[in-house]
């Protein structure tokens, strides 16, 4: 009986393991060239992320795969058979999930540690908190746990594109610092660190200077001890999605 049942698990991994070579080999001959070798993007989008915004599920995804994206440079894999889809959906799939690491902390701590750090007042988890800065809800899946210790205690370092800090004067002499929200030719619109909304034309400003590698968000590095560091990332790298 032992022995029927691990023949039958080697039986299991093996499957999945040449379920996974052959996803690979399909997303190379067919996806790598516009998405990049590791799905991080190029020509095309960065896929190696939890969400698609046009394939939220594995279902839109194997969709998406045979039939394109209408008014993109995506075109659909006709050739693919619906076995080869799903092969090739599972292996994107995989390209969004970071690996769970074996982390010294205590998320439960970090837990505690985050919310009495009013981390909440910029950040949403599950729903829970204010959107200034970037949800948190899935980070553990999308970043590991060496990006968000960095972010902790030098948050500058990697800030995303559309999270760029701004320092804008206008002719009264006022100066606003936050993010920038959306920019035109005439006009620019600045959230601040109170999540106050503004919106400028760029005629009625003196200035509208570009802070990159800079961020809204403190650094924790002087804070919070090693430990405390410790717990808030292993917390942070448990958040793995609303399921």
């Amino acid at each position: 009986m032992k022995s029927a049942l691990l023949f039958a698990l080697f039986s299991v991994l093996a499957a999945a393991q040449s379920d996974d070579t052959q996803g690979r080999k399909l997303f190379e001959g067919h996806c790598a060239l516009c998405h990049g070798e590791t799905g991080l993007g190029g020509r095309g989008p960065n896929l190696a992320q939890p969400a698609l915004s046009h394939a939220p599920t594995d279902e839109q995804l194997v969709a998406v795969i045979k039939q394109g994206i209408p008014g993109t440079e995506m075109p659909g894999a006709w050739q693919l058979d619906d076995r080869e889809a799903k092969l090739l959906a599972g292996y994107v799939r995989s390209l969004g999930k970071i690996a769970v690491e074996p982390l010294p902390g205590d998320p439960n701590r970090g837990r505690e540690l985050y919310a009495f750090s009013g981390c909440a007042g910029c950040h949403i988890v599950r729903g829970d908190g204010t959107g200034l800065g970037p949800e948190l809800s899935d980070i553990g899946a999308r970043r590991n746990a060496a990006y968000l210790r960095e972010s902790l205690v030098q948050p500058g370092a990697s800030v995303p594109e559309r999270y760029l800090t701004v320092t804008v004067t206008t002719r009264e002499g006022k100066t606003i610092r936050g993010i920038r929200i959306n920019e035109d030719t005439f006009t620019i619109q600045v959230r601040d660190a109170a999540n106050r909304l503004y919106s400028f034309r760029k005629s009625d400003l003196v200035s509208a200077k570009k802070e990159f590698h800079q961020s809204l968000m403190p650094s924790y590095e002087a804070r919070f001890t090693a430990a405390q560091l410790d717990d808030l990332v292993a917390y942070l790298a448990g958040l793995r999605g609303l399921d």
